[in-house]
């Protein structure tokens, strides 16, 4: 993960956001909401702590979903273009930010993949990938 701090936005540029520390952990997600949210095979998100979050431009909306391990998730999204940003949960000192959503793309070589179980058919993933068929522990 890289030392210096991220920045990221929406497509559209109304909303931008700074990350002051490394990402705790990057993450390849293969479930049916991130396939349906990202309109692709997986979603890609940072693990990032919240004090080390800002938004530095503009305002996001939100809206809640239950998960497919059940938990309720805020999902932070651009008012202007819809862009997806982040997820948050309430009593969890981290957030979820869309590695999509960064300026600089990140090197997913280390990415842990989660939710195999659901991956698309076809789909290879790296042999020595940590790998996750639902939620990873916590």
């Amino acid at each position: 993960m890289p030392d210096a701090a991220l920045t990221g936005g929406c497509q559209c540029g109304a909303v931008r956001y700074a990350i002051a520390e490394a990402p705790l952990r990057l993450y390849v997600c293969h479930c049916r909401e991130c396939q349906r949210q990202s309109a692709s095979a997986f979603g890609m998100s940072l693990t990032v702590r919240r004090a080390a979050f800002a938004v530095t431009q503009g305002t996001t909306e939100n809206w809640s979903r239950t998960t497919d391990s059940g938990r309720t998730m805020a999902c932070h999204f651009c008012s202007v273009c819809g862009s997806r940003l982040w997820h948050a949960r309430d009593g969890i000192e981290t957030l979820s930010v869309k590695a999509g959503s960064l300026d600089a793309p990140m090197d997913f070589a280390h990415a842990i993949h989660i939710w195999t179980s659901r991956k698309v058919p076809g789909l290879v993933l790296p042999p020595d990938a940590e790998q996750h068929a639902e939620e990873p522990p916590s």
